[in-house]
């Protein structure tokens, strides 16, 4: 099947869009699921409607306007998949399916870490209706209502296609860590081809959100992120202040756990902000502290949680392309595993860093086409196995397998 898979992030800079053949099917109904991508691009947000996702983030908005934000998002998301194709030489009647994640706007999580419930939009009945393909949609739901955290989702790709060799640089028994960082950081542990073990994924806490936030602050407004970690890299990492914002206990909280922007919020930033402001800190020494932040929280949790010897670290989203996040991450890693491991991009294993979620949800809606699940219960906490997604039928639809 030729599957499109879109995508738009905590971070909210951009709609994801990636086309792919999928064909096979996972064990035990085949022997294996195959994915060639075949175009990927990253189309920039209007600033209309980035400024709407913004204000309905930060709970500013009426029923009503959350109702026209729905379809109004949706269809950028429509056009961003025609715009792709044709950029592609892809006729979107050659296309069978369109995975759309949505954009979250609320990941609804109790105190004792329980998701209640989450709501994605971009509605997919105008995607399909726009393009003529058939859209799958709102994956995260039905994982959530039976029990699960409704995330990560990115767990099934890393499980079906990611598991490494026996051995793996040399370390018995070694596991593949897969790091996501988005505006919020997630990882999936795998274990190796012959160990018979389960996965385990979770959200590790902020990731690119807080530092595009104090990006924003250090620039007056001009930057929309910290481009190349060149702010971090002016500044100074304020290590007490590090230490105390470790202290968070979304940090100490076992998984399986998800968190958003309802945790890590502009909220939490100012007041973070204003700490890093009373111990004399430059706006640059915030900006890196915050980065240290996200670097230290994804190595605290490997040496809390991790089920066995990592490996390797592999580093998909945004945030592999911040040289200095990067750094500081292979240096908080040897701190707390006591040695080092190698930190790679996610390119080397013949997945784009940056289409890596797109290709997800596609990979979801082919699961849901064929009628099979799309969570993985160890990673999200569910109760069960589900087929995730709800269908929209295009013009192509005729039923599936």
């Amino acid at each position: 099947m030729r599957v499109a898979g879109l995508m738009s992030g905590t971070s909210a800079d951009g709609v994801d869009v990636a086309i792919a053949d999928i064909t096979g099917l996972p064990p035990p109904q085949g022997e294996g699921v195959r994915v060639e991508m075949l175009a990927f691009a990253t189309l920039p947000w209007p600033e209309a409607e980035r400024a709407l996702i913004f204000d309905l983030f930060a709970g500013r908005g009426t029923p009503a306007e959350l109702c026209r934000a729905n379809f109004r998002l949706a269809e950028v998301f429509a056009d961003a998949v025609q715009r792709v194709a044709a950029d592609a030489g892809l006729p979107l009647s050659r296309l069978d399916l369109i995975g759309s994640h949505g954009q979250t706007i609320w990941h609804d999580v109790a105190g004792d870490g329980r998701v209640t419930g989450t709501l994605q939009i971009g509605e997919p009945a105008v995607i399909a209706a726009r393009t003529g393909v058939t859209t799958i949609g709102d994956f995260r739901a039905a994982d959530v209502a039976v029990g699960g955290q409704g995330a990560p989702l990115v767990s099934i790709f890393d499980w079906l296609l990611l598991r490494p060799p026996s051995g793996l640089h040399g370390v018995e028994g070694g596991w593949r860590a897969v790091q996501n960082i988005g505006g919020i950081g997630n990882v999936t542990f795998l274990p190796p081809m012959g160990l018979d073990a389960a996965p385990l994924a979770f959200d590790t806490g902020p990731g690119n959100a807080l530092i595009d936030w104090a990006a924003r602050f250090a620039s007056d407004g001009e930057l929309a992120y910290d481009r190349d970690g060149r702010l971090a890299g002016q500044g100074r990492v304020i290590e007490p202040l590090l230490t105390q914002w470790l202290s968070h206990p979304y940090f100490q909280q076992p998984p399986p756990k998800t968190t958003g922007r309802e945790l890590f919020s502009v909220q939490l930033a100012e007041a973070m902000r204003m700490e890093a402001e009373a111990t004399g800190a430059s706006p640059e020494d915030f900006v890196a502290t915050v980065t240290a932040l996200t670097a230290a929280a994804i190595a605290d949790a490997y040496a809390r949680f991790a089920p066995g010897p990592i490996a390797e670290v592999v580093v998909a989203g945004g945030g592999v392309h911040n040289p200095v996040l990067m750094t500081m991450l292979r240096a908080r890693l040897t701190m707390r595993l006591g040695r080092e491991v190698p930190v790679v991009p996610h390119d080397i294993l013949g997945f784009s860093a940056d289409a890596k979620e797109a290709l997800t949800f596609a990979l979801l809606a082919y699961l849901c086409a064929h009628g099979l699940p799309g969570n993985v219960p160890v990673c999200t906490g569910a109760s069960k196995a589900v087929v995730l997604g709800k269908i929209a039928p295009g013009g192509n639809y005729r039923g599936f397998i």
